[in-house]
Protein backbone atom coordinates (compact mmCIF):
# COMPACT_ATOMS: atom_id res chain seq x y z
CA UNK A 1 0.00 0.00 0.00
CA UNK A 2 0.95 3.58 -0.86
CA UNK A 3 1.47 6.20 2.03
CA UNK A 4 -1.94 8.70 2.13
CA UNK A 5 -0.50 11.55 1.63
CA UNK A 6 -3.75 13.58 1.53
CA UNK A 7 -6.92 13.89 -0.15
CA UNK A 8 -6.92 16.04 -3.33
CA UNK A 9 -9.56 18.56 -3.80
CA UNK A 10 -12.24 16.84 -5.67
CA UNK A 11 -14.48 19.89 -5.80
CA UNK A 12 -17.76 20.56 -4.77
CA UNK A 13 -19.73 19.63 -8.25
CA UNK A 14 -18.84 15.51 -9.41
CA UNK A 15 -20.61 14.01 -11.78
CA UNK A 16 -21.55 10.11 -11.85
CA UNK A 17 -21.10 9.52 -15.31
CA UNK A 18 -23.07 7.43 -17.74
CA UNK A 19 -21.08 4.81 -20.01
CA UNK A 20 -21.61 5.14 -23.56
CA UNK A 21 -22.41 1.34 -25.64
CA UNK A 22 -21.74 0.93 -29.40
CA UNK A 23 -24.32 -0.69 -31.10
CA UNK A 24 -22.62 -4.21 -30.56
CA UNK A 25 -22.95 -3.62 -26.42
CA UNK A 26 -19.52 -2.94 -26.50
CA UNK A 27 -18.06 0.24 -24.11
CA UNK A 28 -17.64 3.52 -26.42
CA UNK A 29 -14.01 4.94 -25.31
CA UNK A 30 -14.17 7.41 -27.92
CA UNK A 31 -17.25 8.72 -26.97
CA UNK A 32 -16.52 8.25 -23.31
CA UNK A 33 -13.73 11.03 -23.83
CA UNK A 34 -15.65 13.50 -25.95
CA UNK A 35 -18.45 12.80 -23.04
CA UNK A 36 -15.77 13.77 -20.33
CA UNK A 37 -14.35 16.25 -21.77
CA UNK A 38 -17.66 18.29 -22.27
CA UNK A 39 -18.70 17.50 -18.53
CA UNK A 40 -15.56 19.53 -17.22
CA UNK A 41 -14.99 21.94 -19.51
CA UNK A 42 -18.33 23.22 -21.09
CA UNK A 43 -21.02 21.64 -18.20
CA UNK A 44 -18.15 22.67 -15.05
CA UNK A 45 -17.59 19.76 -13.29
CA UNK A 46 -15.11 20.10 -11.02
CA UNK A 47 -14.80 16.36 -11.79
CA UNK A 48 -16.38 12.51 -12.28
CA UNK A 49 -17.22 9.50 -10.90
CA UNK A 50 -16.36 6.77 -13.00
CA UNK A 51 -17.87 3.27 -13.17
CA UNK A 52 -20.67 4.34 -10.63
CA UNK A 53 -24.38 3.42 -10.49
CA UNK A 54 -25.13 6.05 -13.15
CA UNK A 55 -22.15 3.87 -15.26
CA UNK A 56 -23.96 0.73 -15.16
CA UNK A 57 -21.43 -0.51 -12.75
CA UNK A 58 -23.41 -3.78 -12.18
CA UNK A 59 -23.25 -4.84 -16.02
CA UNK A 60 -19.60 -3.64 -16.31
CA UNK A 61 -16.41 -6.43 -15.92
CA UNK A 62 -13.19 -5.30 -14.32
CA UNK A 63 -11.56 -4.71 -17.45
CA UNK A 64 -14.02 -2.97 -18.51
CA UNK A 65 -14.03 -0.41 -16.05
CA UNK A 66 -9.93 0.10 -15.60
CA UNK A 67 -10.27 0.30 -18.65
CA UNK A 68 -12.98 3.02 -19.34
CA UNK A 69 -11.19 5.00 -16.03
CA UNK A 70 -8.01 4.98 -18.28
CA UNK A 71 -9.88 6.53 -21.00
CA UNK A 72 -10.89 9.28 -18.45
CA UNK A 73 -8.22 10.14 -16.64
CA UNK A 74 -6.48 10.35 -20.45
CA UNK A 75 -9.33 12.76 -21.26
CA UNK A 76 -9.52 15.26 -18.48
CA UNK A 77 -7.19 14.10 -15.46
CA UNK A 78 -4.59 17.06 -16.16
CA UNK A 79 -8.02 19.22 -15.17
CA UNK A 80 -10.13 17.72 -13.08
CA UNK A 81 -10.61 14.65 -10.02
CA UNK A 82 -11.08 11.24 -11.29
CA UNK A 83 -12.60 8.84 -8.92
CA UNK A 84 -13.26 5.02 -9.57
CA UNK A 85 -16.31 3.42 -8.42
CA UNK A 86 -14.80 0.40 -6.84
CA UNK A 87 -16.98 -1.05 -4.37
CA UNK A 88 -19.16 -4.39 -4.96
CA UNK A 89 -21.21 -6.22 -2.57
CA UNK A 90 -17.92 -8.73 -2.64
CA UNK A 91 -14.94 -7.07 -0.17
CA UNK A 92 -11.90 -9.13 -1.79
CA UNK A 93 -13.38 -8.21 -5.17
CA UNK A 94 -13.50 -4.65 -4.08
CA UNK A 95 -9.85 -4.71 -2.35
CA UNK A 96 -8.64 -5.74 -5.97
CA UNK A 97 -10.86 -2.96 -7.84
CA UNK A 98 -9.75 -0.33 -5.61
CA UNK A 99 -5.66 -0.84 -6.12
CA UNK A 100 -6.33 -1.85 -9.78
CA UNK A 101 -7.80 1.86 -9.47
CA UNK A 102 -5.15 3.36 -7.90
CA UNK A 103 -2.25 1.70 -9.91
CA UNK A 104 -4.10 3.29 -13.05
CA UNK A 105 -3.99 6.83 -11.68
CA UNK A 106 -7.43 7.07 -9.75
CA UNK A 107 -7.46 10.17 -8.07
CA UNK A 108 -9.76 8.34 -5.64
CA UNK A 109 -12.40 5.32 -4.96
CA UNK A 110 -16.09 5.60 -3.88
CA UNK A 111 -17.27 2.96 -1.97
CA UNK A 112 -20.64 1.87 -2.42
CA UNK A 113 -22.63 -0.11 0.61
CA UNK A 114 -22.52 -3.76 -0.05
CA UNK A 115 -26.12 -4.87 -2.11
CA UNK A 116 -27.84 -7.13 -1.54
CA UNK A 117 -25.41 -8.85 1.30
CA UNK A 118 -27.42 -6.69 4.09
CA UNK A 119 -24.31 -6.62 6.69
CA UNK A 120 -25.18 -4.79 9.18
CA UNK A 121 -23.23 -1.80 10.83
CA UNK A 122 -20.08 -4.21 12.13
CA UNK A 123 -20.51 -5.84 8.68
CA UNK A 124 -20.54 -2.35 6.96
CA UNK A 125 -17.17 -1.00 8.82
CA UNK A 126 -15.38 -4.20 8.39
CA UNK A 127 -16.30 -4.32 4.75
CA UNK A 128 -15.24 -0.32 4.27
CA UNK A 129 -12.22 -0.59 6.32
CA UNK A 130 -10.91 -3.67 4.93
CA UNK A 131 -10.81 -1.82 1.89
CA UNK A 132 -9.75 1.51 2.60
CA UNK A 133 -6.52 0.62 4.71
CA UNK A 134 -5.50 -1.51 1.11
CA UNK A 135 -5.25 1.94 -0.70
CA UNK A 136 -3.36 5.28 -0.15
CA UNK A 137 -5.77 7.71 -2.33
CA UNK A 138 -8.49 9.37 -0.79
CA UNK A 139 -11.71 7.18 -0.43
CA UNK A 140 -15.70 8.69 -0.52
CA UNK A 141 -18.35 6.43 1.39
CA UNK A 142 -21.74 6.26 -0.94
CA UNK A 143 -25.04 5.85 1.52
CA UNK A 144 -28.07 4.95 -0.83
CA UNK A 145 -30.53 2.39 1.38
CA UNK A 146 -32.39 2.30 -1.67
CA UNK A 147 -30.09 0.45 -4.06
CA UNK A 148 -28.42 -1.42 -1.26
CA UNK A 149 -31.09 -2.61 1.25
CA UNK A 150 -28.62 -0.82 4.06
CA UNK A 151 -28.45 1.94 5.56
CA UNK A 152 -24.62 3.37 6.88
CA UNK A 153 -26.05 4.35 10.14
CA UNK A 154 -24.06 7.78 11.56
CA UNK A 155 -22.09 6.14 14.48
CA UNK A 156 -20.76 3.93 11.87
CA UNK A 157 -19.61 6.79 9.59
CA UNK A 158 -18.07 7.94 12.48
CA UNK A 159 -15.78 5.26 13.06
CA UNK A 160 -14.98 4.93 9.24
CA UNK A 161 -14.24 8.37 9.74
CA UNK A 162 -11.31 8.22 11.93
CA UNK A 163 -9.65 6.32 9.30
CA UNK A 164 -7.55 8.63 7.63
CA UNK A 165 -7.99 8.04 3.91
CA UNK A 166 -11.97 8.07 4.13
CA UNK A 167 -12.26 11.46 3.96
CA UNK A 168 -16.13 12.12 2.28
CA UNK A 169 -19.44 10.54 2.06
CA UNK A 170 -22.04 10.60 -1.04
CA UNK A 171 -25.13 10.87 1.10
CA UNK A 172 -28.56 9.38 -0.33
CA UNK A 173 -30.72 8.15 2.97
CA UNK A 174 -33.04 10.47 1.66
CA UNK A 175 -33.12 11.00 5.76
CA UNK A 176 -32.83 14.89 6.02
CA UNK A 177 -32.68 14.06 9.39
CA UNK A 178 -29.88 12.01 9.24
CA UNK A 179 -28.27 14.01 6.75
CA UNK A 180 -28.10 16.98 9.38
CA UNK A 181 -26.81 14.61 11.98
CA UNK A 182 -23.87 13.35 9.60
CA UNK A 183 -22.53 17.35 8.57
CA UNK A 184 -22.89 18.23 12.02
CA UNK A 185 -21.05 15.66 13.21
CA UNK A 186 -17.99 14.73 11.09
CA UNK A 187 -14.75 15.50 11.69
CA UNK A 188 -13.25 18.84 10.40
CA UNK A 189 -12.58 18.51 6.68
CA UNK A 190 -14.64 15.19 5.85
CA UNK A 191 -16.74 16.56 2.86
CA UNK A 192 -20.46 15.24 3.14
CA UNK A 193 -21.56 15.35 -0.71
CA UNK A 194 -25.83 14.93 -1.87
CA UNK A 195 -25.91 11.87 -3.84
CA UNK A 196 -29.60 13.35 -4.34
CA UNK A 197 -29.52 16.30 -6.65
CA UNK A 198 -32.99 17.20 -5.28
CA UNK A 199 -31.82 17.58 -2.05
CA UNK A 200 -28.43 19.88 -2.99
CA UNK A 201 -29.68 23.00 -1.66
CA UNK A 202 -31.32 21.38 1.83
CA UNK A 203 -28.08 19.45 2.44
CA UNK A 204 -25.44 22.79 1.58
CA UNK A 205 -28.14 24.89 4.03
CA UNK A 206 -27.14 21.94 6.46
CA UNK A 207 -23.55 22.02 5.99
CA UNK A 208 -22.67 20.08 3.36
CA UNK A 209 -20.09 20.47 0.76
CA UNK A 210 -21.24 19.10 -2.35
CA UNK A 211 -22.71 17.15 -4.75
CA UNK A 212 -22.06 13.50 -6.94
CA UNK A 213 -24.68 14.20 -9.68
CA UNK A 214 -26.62 12.49 -12.25
CA UNK A 215 -28.63 15.46 -13.78
CA UNK A 216 -24.95 17.60 -14.00
CA UNK A 217 -24.76 15.72 -17.34
CA UNK A 218 -27.01 18.24 -18.87
CA UNK A 219 -27.13 20.96 -16.33
CA UNK A 220 -23.81 21.17 -14.68
CA UNK A 221 -23.56 24.94 -15.08
CA UNK A 222 -26.45 25.57 -13.01
CA UNK A 223 -25.93 23.02 -10.58
CA UNK A 224 -22.42 24.56 -10.10
CA UNK A 225 -23.82 28.32 -10.59
CA UNK A 226 -26.33 27.46 -7.46
CA UNK A 227 -23.79 25.92 -5.41
CA UNK A 228 -21.48 28.72 -5.83
CA UNK A 229 -24.28 31.20 -4.88
CA UNK A 230 -25.57 29.79 -1.98
CA UNK A 231 -22.92 31.19 0.42
CA UNK A 232 -23.68 35.24 -0.31
CA UNK A 233 -26.75 35.38 -2.47
CA UNK A 234 -29.75 32.54 -1.13
CA UNK A 235 -32.48 33.98 -2.94
CA UNK A 236 -30.52 33.26 -6.89
CA UNK A 237 -29.67 29.40 -5.21
CA UNK A 238 -32.99 29.16 -4.58
CA UNK A 239 -33.96 30.12 -7.42
CA UNK A 240 -31.90 27.52 -9.60
CA UNK A 241 -32.85 25.18 -7.34
CA UNK A 242 -36.32 25.45 -8.04
CA UNK A 243 -36.03 25.45 -11.59
CA UNK A 244 -33.94 22.68 -11.66
CA UNK A 245 -36.43 20.45 -10.04
CA UNK A 246 -38.72 19.60 -12.98
CA UNK A 247 -35.48 18.13 -14.93
CA UNK A 248 -34.46 16.19 -11.98
CA UNK A 249 -37.73 14.42 -11.77
CA UNK A 250 -37.86 13.91 -15.60
CA UNK A 251 -34.60 12.64 -15.37
CA UNK A 252 -35.67 10.03 -12.25
CA UNK A 253 -39.28 9.06 -13.53
CA UNK A 254 -37.98 5.73 -14.90
CA UNK A 255 -34.99 3.83 -13.75
CA UNK A 256 -32.13 5.92 -13.87
CA UNK A 257 -29.57 5.82 -15.88
CA UNK A 258 -31.93 5.30 -18.38
CA UNK A 259 -33.38 9.08 -18.74
CA UNK A 260 -30.49 10.57 -18.19
CA UNK A 261 -28.39 8.92 -21.12
CA UNK A 262 -31.44 10.21 -23.01
CA UNK A 263 -30.99 13.25 -22.09
CA UNK A 264 -27.16 13.50 -22.75
CA UNK A 265 -28.31 12.13 -26.44
CA UNK A 266 -30.25 15.12 -27.12
CA UNK A 267 -26.77 17.29 -26.61
CA UNK A 268 -25.31 15.04 -29.66
CA UNK A 269 -23.47 12.66 -27.63
CA UNK A 270 -24.20 8.84 -28.76
CA UNK A 271 -24.99 7.35 -25.08
CA UNK A 272 -28.92 6.25 -24.96
CA UNK A 273 -27.81 2.72 -25.26
CA UNK A 274 -27.97 0.65 -21.84
CA UNK A 275 -27.13 -2.92 -21.04
CA UNK A 276 -30.01 -5.59 -19.85
CA UNK A 277 -31.54 -5.69 -17.59
CA UNK A 278 -31.96 -1.89 -18.09
CA UNK A 279 -34.56 -1.25 -21.22
CA UNK A 280 -35.29 1.86 -23.16
CA UNK A 281 -37.89 4.40 -21.70
CA UNK A 282 -41.49 3.97 -23.19
CA UNK A 283 -42.25 7.29 -25.25
CA UNK A 284 -43.66 9.30 -22.23
CA UNK A 285 -41.18 9.37 -20.49
CA UNK A 286 -38.52 10.47 -23.14
CA UNK A 287 -41.10 13.53 -23.82
CA UNK A 288 -41.04 13.81 -20.59
CA UNK A 289 -37.17 14.56 -20.40
CA UNK A 290 -37.29 16.77 -23.57
CA UNK A 291 -40.06 19.13 -21.71
CA UNK A 292 -38.79 19.25 -18.73
CA UNK A 293 -34.99 20.33 -20.91
CA UNK A 294 -36.79 22.70 -22.93
CA UNK A 295 -37.76 25.00 -20.56
CA UNK A 296 -34.49 26.03 -19.96
CA UNK A 297 -32.71 25.07 -23.01
CA UNK A 298 -35.35 26.17 -25.81
CA UNK A 299 -33.10 25.91 -28.43
CA UNK A 300 -33.46 21.85 -28.02
CA UNK A 301 -36.84 22.46 -29.40
CA UNK A 302 -35.79 23.99 -32.69
CA UNK A 303 -32.97 21.38 -33.09
CA UNK A 304 -35.27 18.63 -33.12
Amino acid sequence: MGAFNGPRDWGRLLTAMLTPFREDGSVNHDEAARLAAWLVDEQQNDGLVVSGTTGESPTLSESEKLDLLSTVLEAVGDRAAVVFGAGTYNTEESVRLAKAGEKRGAHGIMLVNPYYSRPGQEGLYAHYSTIACEVGVPVMLYNIQGRTAINLETPTLLRLAQIPNIVAVKEASGNIGQIGEVCAAVPNGFRVYSGDDAMTLPLLALGGYGLVSVAAHVVGREFQAMIRAFPSNWPKALTLHRSLLPVVRALFAYPSPVPVKYATSLFGFDCARVRLPLVEAPETDRRAVETALAALFPALTHAR
